[in-house]
């Protein structure tokens, strides 16, 4: 290097001097060819020739053996329990970046309590479907979180893996159609109903325990939901009415009428005596269950209550109805929290993510919606923002049922397209990325065996790493033991400052705990989200919130979509979306009478 090209004022000493002695240039003298490909083994070369000519003289297609995808969670949960451990401060998360090698360092969405936006589960990953394909009208988690339970028209229980999503058992369980089933919260037992008004008991290895007819002239019984100390459950059937029922009894302890038309649903409170039920009376009605009284009735629908949900911490209860729109409401103050409108048809599903401030609604139209209630409040000036994403062609039809995995990575939605999926969160530097691009529709279902074995010696996951199954034993802590229910949270809740009534102060600041040996059932409650930009998605390579004109491709195999086709009405006045045969047959097949629309004879049978 030339002493000229250097400035003048630089001192003398800070100058480079050149070296004296020559520059030594190191060289390999081992490993310098590139890397070869491991060599072949002869003998299991003419074991695959052989086989396959086998295969040609059978005449069997040869199968292209792939991986089976699977979203793993236990890379994430061991990563986010040594980081409580090693971490500077409590405080302290990861920052991440969206690039494809940073998916290994995404952690559950109770890693990221100030950020909801780490749980919008919007990427596809799964289509799982019967070989007799047949409505499925209810999908549940299993209590540890390994499984999930399908509940379709034909009466039929089929559970799926929820790691790997591929098909485990099947069971004959009711005689018609499954309109409700639920895990009491110890996870002891199942219960579920049928369209006929039969209740059925099993275990956790699908053993029927006792059935027995829970309504009158065997109307069909819509909602089921356990008491906080599983000792109690109540029904929501056709005859327009609610009934208590003492679980180790089966018998009715009280009878709660009040509603005009047929009962769609009903909830009880989390941790409360507190029931509330929807009904086709477009009312919403509380009711106190030890006196069986009316405590209050919500006008506020214009139609059909289809699905009500409590959020984790009971402060709020979420309904979805077919005037198009899903409310919330605050039973602290009993008035509407926010009404979302989104849906271009009936909102038939919905479903509060277990650990942030996410609504997640299902429609007719098949569109999944994902709302995020930690922004502001709406004003006349700031009107009510959209859905935070969209998946407008998640399904061909109806979407029926939706349920989160208890640590939220994983949303699984049943379809009267016959279908149950997965959704999965977005991987950080995904270019697939279907966040802000309205929601592409799945691909279609291959003609594969949903029943055969997994392919052995996985290679490798192709899903992300990182999210967690954890068991919900025991009924002693958490939901039922102690004052915090819920971890607690002495943060702001939905954006509102300060210590809002009815929410826990102590815990953990409302972060839960899934560690060993703990007793929280489902962790903490809503922490602050008010100090954290919630355009910002931490590793996500999207950055729009949602899809400004969402665009629908036209429907090629679905049931018909006009409403006044899918609601038919029976001979007692009550609607029936599709089904073949008469109006009260809920059989597999399609078609049958004269209920045919412009495509042709139906396939399976609606809920309604």
């Amino acid at each position: 290097m030339s002493k000229t090209a250097l400035p003048i004022l630089l001192p003398p000493n800070y100058i480079p001097q050149e070296s004296s002695v020559p520059h030594l240039e190191w060289k390999p003298s081992r490993y310098r060819s590139a890397p070869q490909p491991p060599p072949q083994d002869d003998g299991k070369l003419q074991e695959l020739e052989l086989a396959s000519a086998r295969q040609m003289l059978d005449g069997k297609l040869i199968k292209k053996t792939r991986p089976r995808r699977t979203v793993d969670y236990n890379g994430g949960m061991g990563r986010w329990t040594l980081l409580r451990k090693l971490r500077p401060n409590s405080n302290y998360v990861p920052y991440m970046r969206p690039s494809p090698p940073y998916i290994i360092d995404l952690l559950p969405p109770k890693a990221y309590p100030d950020n909801s936006s780490t749980s919008l589960c919007t990427k596809f990953v799964h289509t799982s479907t019967n070989k007799i394909r047949c409505p499925v009208n209810v999908v549940t988690w299993t209590p540890e979180g390994r499984r999930v339970l399908t509940g379709s028209t034909s009466g039929e229980f089929t559970l799926w893996n929820g790691l790997t999503f591929n098909f485990e058992t099947i069971l004959q369980a009711h005689d018609t159609a499954i309109c409700t089933m639920k895990f009491t919260h110890s996870g002891a037992y199942l219960a579920s109903a049928d369209k006929s008004g039969i209740i059925k008991y099993f275990e956790p290895n699908m053993n029927n325990l006792t059935a027995w007819q829970g309504s009158n002239s065997r109307e069909a019984i819509r909602g089921l939901s356990f008491s906080p100390d599983d000792q109690r459950f109540a029904t929501a059937s056709d005859d327009s009415s609610v009934r208590i029922w003492n679980f180790q009894d089966q018998r009715v302890e009280s009878t709660l009428t009040g509603h005009g038309w047929d009962v769609k649903c009903v909830e009880w409170h989390p941790t409360k005596g507190l029931l509330v039920s929807g009904s086709k009376d477009n009312q919403i009605k509380f009711w106190d269950p030890r006196t069986g009284t009316v405590l209050s009735t919500l006008h506020q629908h214009k139609n059909t209550i289809q699905a009500l949900s409590w959020s984790p911490n009971g402060n709020m209860v979420a309904s979805a109805s077919r005037d198009q729109t899903v409310r919330v409401f605050d039973i602290r103050a009993m008035k509407e929290y926010r009404i979302l409108k989104g849906h271009k048809k009936e909102v038939c599903s919905v479903t509060w993510h277990p650990v942030h401030p996410i609504l997640v609604s299902g429609g007719s139209e098949g569109a999944i919606l994902h709302w995020e209630l930690s922004t502001p409040e709406p004003t006349f000036t700031q009107p009510s923002a959209g859905p935070r994403a969209t998946l407008s062609q998640a399904h061909d039809s109806n979407v029926w049922s939706l349920a989160f995995h208890p640590l939220g990575h994983l949303l699984v939605s049943a379809s009267n397209d016959h279908t149950t999926r997965f959704w999965s969160r977005e991987r950080p530097g995904d270019v697939g990325s279907v966040f802000s691009g309205g929601g592409e529709k799945p691909p279609e279902v291959t003609a594969q065996d949903e029943d055969e074995d997994p392919v052995p010696g996985l290679p490798g996951f192709i899903g992300y790493p990182g999210h967690g199954g954890v068991g919900h034993g025991g009924a002693s802590g958490g939901r039922h033991g102690g004052d915090t229910p819920y971890g607690g949270g002495d943060g702001v809740w939905y954006g509102n400052s300060g210590n809002a009534p009815g929410i826990n102060n102590s815990g953990n600041g409302g972060v839960g705990s899934y560690e060993n040996g703990s007793n929280t059932r489902r962790g903490g409650g809503y922490s602050d989200a008010a100090g954290s930009d919630d355009n910002y998605i931490p590793g996500f390579g999207a950055a729009t919130q949602h899809q400004e004109n969402p665009s629908f491709a036209g429907r090629q195999n679905g049931p018909p979509s006009s409403q006044q086709d899918m609601y038919l009405q029976d001979d007692y006045g009550r609607e029936n979306r599709g089904g073949g045969g008469g109006g009260e047959d809920w059989g597999r097949g399609g078609g049958g009478g004269n209920r045919q629309g412009r495509w042709g004879p139906r396939r399976g049978g609606g809920r309604y």
